[in-house]
């Protein structure tokens, strides 16, 4: 690693310790960027790397509301500003029993740089919660939601900072977050993404994540003599980035064999029914272990890890964080996996990542190849600020421009690092450098 890019992180470790997600993926980027700090050691004078990995703000607050029993129970709230050096701050909330101010410090963070890529100006932001919409009622959720938005409407603004979905938080949850800021404020704006079509939404807002990998996915294998057709896939998750990852992925000509959720694996090796799998989570709100009820000749397997065991030719990570280790790198390699595509954040750990690259695996990482999401999400603040309605084909079109052109920077950024085909290296020196330029030009802010 570059001295200077080491003794950032070394600084970063003792200040931010028990952060183990955020200082994951700091290093990963730290660690990416050496090249090209190599290059411009002009960048310490200005102090760059150290406004660079700091939060612009965080903001932690307590979720007060009231369950069905009439119970007053007690959430943390979390926002993290990360970035607002190319626009607006922008990104998700993520609503799991596992969030922490880490968790939304990294994501925040790799927002900061994924934005950049799509060459749109927003910034990075990050906000979320330990609720668990989970087993929740759909009054227990508006409560919810209505408390969290009670205290964040006073950070955010669609000039200032556009929240978003992300894991917990889909149609349901925006709406009552989208409700209770109008309410409060008497603003009608653009101020959440993800929302309903009657109220604001963007037609191929829910595909675009999904979408968007495979569009990724498909120029990078491209660019090596490859495609997906008529190989195995195997996708994580069963959200909406994992089905509409694997409804691209089969029309491109792949056999999607493979889907998960937080409870274990189904495997359909005359290829996955997306038709029942939407049936299940998006209608029912129930486990994919059902999906072998209503499909002869599919199999379910406890524990979403093995998931990996599955021989295919194309991985797809869809779910979170972390879920694909070394061990599950290493079967897949084995298995004749040549191709990786990230669609959750940062879901391979450095140790996998590593040894796929060391394999000669294909590999998209998720600040590149899952950008659709907000991609489109920019493109529904943009709709909201016209007063315009686009129709799919629009997005559609414009999505795969922003996609190819990810790829594209990604692709020029590592050849110029002397690292071509390294897609981290790529992707991490391509959104530094959008960001990293605005830094400048506006001073020490």
């Amino acid at each position: 690693m570059n001295s200077y890019a080491q003794r950032i992180m070394t600084d970063l470790a003792q200040k931010n310790g028990h952060e183990k997600e955020f200082l994951q993926a700091a290093e990963e980027v730290l660690a990416s960027l050496s090249l090209y700090l190599d290059q411009h050691p002009e960048l310490e004078s200005l102090g760059i790397l150290e406004r660079f990995v700091e939060p612009e703000r965080c903001i932690v607050f307590r979720v007060p509301w009231v369950d069905d029993n009439g119970n007053v129970q007690v959430s943390r709230g979390y926002r993290a500003q990360f970035s607002s050096s190319i626009g607006p701050y922008k990104g998700g909330i993520r609503l799991h029993p596992s969030v922490n101010l880490g968790i939304i410090k990294f994501l925040g963070f790799e927002q900061t740089l994924k934005n950049a890529l799509t060459t749109l100006p927003i910034g990075g932001g990050k906000g979320g919660s330990d609720f668990d919409p989970k087993g929740k009622s759909d009054n227990e959720v508006m409560r919810f939601c209505q408390s969290f938005m009670t205290e964040l409407y006073r950070h955010i603004g669609a000039d200032t900072d556009v929240p978003a979905g992300d894991i917990g938080t889909g149609a349901r949850e925006i709406g009552f977050f989208y409700g209770q800021y109008k309410r409060i404020t008497g603003l009608y704006e653009g101020v959440l993404t993800g929302k309903g079509l009657p109220y604001g939404g963007s037609l191929g807002r829910t595909e675009a994540t999904g979408y968007g990998l495979c569009y990724f996915m498909a120029e990078m294998l491209g660019a090596a003599g490859k495609s997906f057709d008529g190989q195995r896939v195997v996708i994580s998750g069963s959200g909406n980035v994992a089905t509409y990852a694997a409804q691209k992925a089969t029309e491109m000509g792949g056999k999607v064999i493979a889907m998960s959720d937080s409870n274990g694996y189904i495997v359909d090796e005359d290829g996955i029914d997306l038709d029942i799998i939407k049936q299940l989570k998006q209608v029912e709100r129930k486990r994919i272990k059902d999906y072998t009820l209503r499909r002869t000749g599919a199999r379910y397997v406890d524990g979403c890890a093995g998931i990996w065991t599955v021989p295919c030719g194309i991985a797809l990570p869809c779910a979170t964080q972390n879920e694909l280790d070394l061990a599950s790198a290493k079967t897949l390699v084995a298995n004749g996996c040549f191709a990786v595509g990230e669609g959750a954040n940062m879901p391979s750990t450095l140790e996998a990542t590593e040894h796929f690259l060391a394999n000669g695996v294909l590999f998209g990482p998720g600040k590149a190849a899952n950008a659709g999401g907000v991609a489109v999400s920019a493109l529904e603040m943009s709709q909201n600020s016209q007063r315009l309605h686009w129709t799919f084909e629009q997005v559609d079109d414009q999505l795969k421009d922003i996609m190819k052109s990810i790829f594209q920077q990604a692709a020029t950024a590592a050849d110029a690092c002397g690292a071509p085909g390294n897609y981290v290296v790529g992707a991490n020196v391509a959104g530094f450098i959008k960001v990293v330029n605005a830094m400048i030009a506006q001073g020490v802010v």
